[in-house]
């Protein structure tokens, strides 16, 4: 008898155009009923926190459960703004793009609470690697002009990169924002590093890692684990899962059949798996996994469940790969408007203070991209770097053979 040939499984999308995605496959958990553990859970123990959904806000916009935080209205009146602020810059640079004054951008829209959120629940020293679609770790913040990121899309005389980064790949030490990579997964294995660095000198400071759910099939992913576990390192390891890893869909990943944070508790790391549209959730969680790396308890992974509303990037058509309505078939809602219903029914917000507050923020970004075209103009100006930059700040000091590159550079132009 001939043995049956062997098949290849390939992963099927399940959004194509005109096939309305099926999002059964969330099982999404209701608000509040995901048990809190304790600080110094070990990770075996959260085996059931990666198949379930911490959520807190409920459709009435109450928190509940175990899970929310202490009530704090004018720190998420705060994350309401970072939030806000980060859409508007990103709407205003989408526009810039296609007006040929920029020549790539990366938009979070749908994603904002997964940073902002991050962001007011780490503390100043902390270091993030970063994605390119957390810009929201930056906008949260009143330290980092945003002229200066707007410089950097354009790669004017005021780019703190000076033209050696790609758009949207910001690079801020002060911030504690480390350099953007276009690799994916890199990220991971550095903070993991870095952590582990900074237990060696016995300091307090923890890293927190960001990844895509597509680059979870990246090999550094995988290092990064291991390492994380055996060395405990002081590290938050974020999986964003937006359901898409540019035009693929993210079972190419192996993510319907189980979830990515089930890579983590079987890598021996306390993994959760969180709304990441639900400002408050993101904010809760983000807060234990910090307390438990600072309090030497080791690593925790978190799976972000959230949706890329945009294209991957202006350079992308998300109306080839998935329907146009996709986005408000998604179950977990706009974070903006969920943490908007939040404060409202709190009696701490109000839809005048909402239109109010959007108007002072598209004012804000009009006013930060005239300031940033004043230095060096946009791409459509036609404005080139100076000669010079190709050789500066490589070294500390220009050595003979740069300066011999130089010289003849400049005979040539």
């Amino acid at each position: 008898m001939s043995p049956t040939p062997l098949q290849l499984h390939v992963p099927e999308p399940t959004g194509r155009p005109g096939h309305a995605t099926d999002f059964s496959y969330l099982h999404l958990s209701p608000a509040g009923a995901v048990r809190r553990p304790e600080l110094d859970a070990s990770p075996a123990s959260t085996a059931d926190l990666a198949f379930t959904l911490v959520r807190v806000l409920d459709d009435d916009g109450q928190a509940v459960g175990p899970w929310a935080p202490p009530s704090d209205l004018p720190l998420l009146q705060r994350g309401l703004r970072a939030m806000m602020r980060t859409r508007a810059f990103d709407a205003k640079m989408l526009i810039a793009q296609r007006q040929k004054k920029i020549s790539f951008y990366m938009q979070c829209l749908g994603e904002e609470a997964v940073a902002a959120a991050h962001a007011l629940a780490i503390e100043p020293g902390d270091m993030c690697f970063p994605t390119y679609r957390q810009q929201g770790l930056l906008l949260a913040r009143d330290d980092i002009p945003m002229a200066e990121l707007m410089c950097q899309l354009m790669s004017n005389a005021r780019d703190p990169m000076r033209g050696r980064q790609l758009p949207v790949m910001y690079s801020y030490k002060r911030a504690g924002f480390f350099s953007i990579s276009g690799n994916l997964a890199t990220q991971f294995i550095q903070a993991v590093g870095w952590g582990m660095a900074s237990a060696i000198r016995g300091d307090t400071r923890i890293a927190s890692a960001w990844i895509g759910d597509g680059a979870t099939a990246e090999s550094d992913f995988h290092t990064a684990l291991t390492f994380a576990h055996v060395y405990r390192a002081p590290v938050i390891l974020n999986v964003v899962n937006n359901q898409w890893a540019i035009s693929t869909f993210q079972a190419i990943a192996g993510g319907e059949a189980t979830t990515f944070a089930a890579r983590g508790v079987g890598s021996g790391i306390a993994s959760l798996r969180v709304d990441g549209n639900d400002f408050l959730a993101v904010l809760s969680a983000s807060r234990w996994a910090a307390q438990r790396a600072r309090g030497n308890l080791g690593p925790t992974l978190i799976e972000w469940l959230t949706y890329r509303v945009g294209a991957h990037s202006t350079s992308d058509d998300p109306s080839r790969y998935r329907p146009a309505d996709d986005a408000q078939r998604f179950p977990l809602g706009d974070p903006i408007e969920r943490l908007k219903r939040h404060l409202v029914v709190q009696g701490a917000w109000s839809d005048e203070q909402h239109g109010q507050l959007q108007a002072e923020l598209d004012a804000e970004v009009v006013a930060a991209l005239k300031e940033a075209e004043r230095h060096g103009g946009t791409l459509i100006d036609g404005h080139v770097p100076p000669l010079e930059s190709m050789f500066e700040d490589v070294y500390k000091d220009m050595p003979a053979h740069l300066q011999e590159q130089l010289r003849q550079a400049r005979q040539e132009t």
